[in-house]
C-alpha cells in the first residue's frame, strides 16, 4: 500500500512564527504535521530525524524555504 500525504510549502501554509516550537527539543519549528491524533511541530533537524511520523501524517506543512521532506 502506498501512502501519499499532502505537502505544502510555506507560501500555501500558515506562516510559522517564533512561538512555534519543536515538540521534541523546543527549537524553532519549521514543519507542521497533521495527524489524526493532533498536530506535531518539528524543527528542521527533527523533521529529518523522524520521517516515519511525517509519512503517517494526513498533511505536512513545510516552512524550510520551500524544501520538501
Amino acid at each position: 500500500m502506498t501512502h501519499t500525504n499532502e505537502v505544502s510549502t510555506h507560501e500555501a501554509a500558515e506562516a510559522f512564527t517564533t512561538a512555534d516550537r519543536c515538540d521534541v527539543c523546543g527549537a524553532q519549528a519549521w514543519v507542521r504535521a497533521f495527524l489524526s491524533t493532533g498536530i506535531l511541530l518539528f524543527c528542521a533537524h527533527h523533521a529529518r530525524a523522524y520521517p516515519a511520523a511525517l509519512e503517517q501524517a494526513d498533511r505536512v506543512e513545510d516552512g524550510r524555504d520551500g524544501m520538501f521532506i
